[in-house]
C-alpha cells in the first residue's frame, strides 16, 4: 500500500496563494515569491522606480531611482500637462559557468506619468541623471508667486 507523501504545512503559503490569486484576478502580477512543497517559485513584477516630488518657493523637483541604467536608456517628454519618464533597464546576460539562485531585482520597460501644477514652467526643464538617480527641476512660473496689494477703503 502506497502512503501520500508528508508536505510541510506552512501557514502563511494558503494567504500568499490567495494574494497572488486576487493580483492576478485584478490584471496585476503576483507581488511575492511563493513557496510551494520545498520548492521556490520566482515571480517578477512590473517595474516602477521609486519617485520623490518635492517643492520649494522656487521650483518643484522629481527625483527617480533608475539603478544601473543608462542616461540613454531614459526619455523625458512633456505633452498636454503630462510629464512623462519612459525607459528600459535590461536583463543581465546569464553566465554559462554562474548558478542563479535567486533573481529579485526588477527589469524592463516603464512609465511613469505626472501632471504638473498650472504654475510649473514646462518650457524650463532641467534634468541630470548621476549615479542612478534622474533628477528633473521645474521652475515655477512668475504668476506662482503671490503678489500682495494694498486695497485703499474708503
Amino acid at each position: 500500500m502506497k502512503t501520500a507523501p508528508i508536505l510541510r504545512w506552512n501557514p502563511l503559503r494558503e494567504m500568499e496563494e490567495m494574494e497572488n490569486r486576487m493580483a492576478t484576478l485584478f490584471g496585476s502580477s503576483p507581488l511575492r515569491i511563493t513557496s510551494q512543497d520545498r520548492e521556490e517559485n520566482l515571480v517578477t513584477t512590473d517595474w516602477v522606480p521609486s519617485v520623490d516630488i518635492t517643492e520649494d518657493e522656487k521650483e518643484y523637483l522629481i527625483k527617480a531611482d533608475l539603478p544601473e541604467m543608462k542616461k540613454e536608456d531614459v526619455h523625458v517628454t512633456f505633452e498636454d500637462g503630462v510629464l512623462t519618464i519612459t525607459g528600459e533597464r535590461k536583463v543581465e546576460k546569464e553566465e554559462k559557468n554562474r548558478k542563479y539562485h535567486r533573481i529579485e531585482r526588477e527589469h524592463g520597460r516603464f512609465v511613469r506619468s505626472f501632471s504638473l501644477p498650472e504654475n510649473a514652467d514646462a518650457t524650463k526643464i532641467a534634468a541630470e541623471f548621476k549615479e542612478g538617480v534622474l533628477v528633473l527641476r521645474l521652475p515655477k512660473n512668475e504668476k506662482a508667486h503671490p503678489r500682495v496689494l494694498e486695497v485703499k477703503i474708503t
